[in-house]
């Protein structure tokens, strides 16, 4: 996809569904010595949320596979449409275009991972943070200059408000 469809894409986007692990954080887990789990994440990434849903209609959406209350929490606070314990995301994303009757044309996929690579390969527009997996990376309409957790989902929200200005 050359630059000019890649900015008709971001100008068009009616949905963006994000992975969580790798690309709202940095991919590690913290664990308490009593088992509880914490993740680090940006607070860009959490401007770039707001910035976006002030700007625009597009429906934004957390798909992980994880099943872990950090990521439902994290959701809660940006206000963000959150499914996880996903294993199939694939049929999970075929599913959610049916029930909010959006074209998969329209729709961006951010991921880093195996897991995610087949839904980026079936989205109008695909997008990776810069450390994502080759597997993810090889799909990408987009290789966004940051890293997961060290603002991705920020710079990406950018791209699509320049586009729109």
């Amino acid at each position: 996809m050359n630059k000019s469809e890649i900015a008709g894409k971001l100008k068009n986007l009616k949905m963006i569904v994000f992975d969580f692990d790798g690309v709202f954080t940095d991919n590690k887990v913290y664990l308490s010595e009593d088992g509880v789990e914490s993740v680090r994440c940006d607070r860009s990434d959490g401007m770039g949320i707001e910035l976006l849903k002030r700007s625009t209609e597009i429906i934004l959406v957390v798909m992980s596979k994880e099943k872990n209350v950090v990521v439902q929490k994290r959701c809660d606070k940006l206000k963000l449409e959150c499914y996880h314990a996903i294993n199939d995301k694939p049929a999970a994303l075929m599913k959610l275009l049916a029930t909010k009757s959006v074209n998969i044309e329209d729709v961006a996929f951010v991921g880093n991972d195996v897991n995610d690579a087949e839904c980026m390969g079936q989205v109008g527009l695909a997008a990776c943070p810069k450390d994502a997996y080759s597997c993810a990376i090889d799909v990408s309409d987009i290789v966004l200059s940051r890293k997961g957790g060290e603002g991705a989902v920020r710079e990406l929200c950018d791209l699509i408000l320049k586009e729109r200005d």
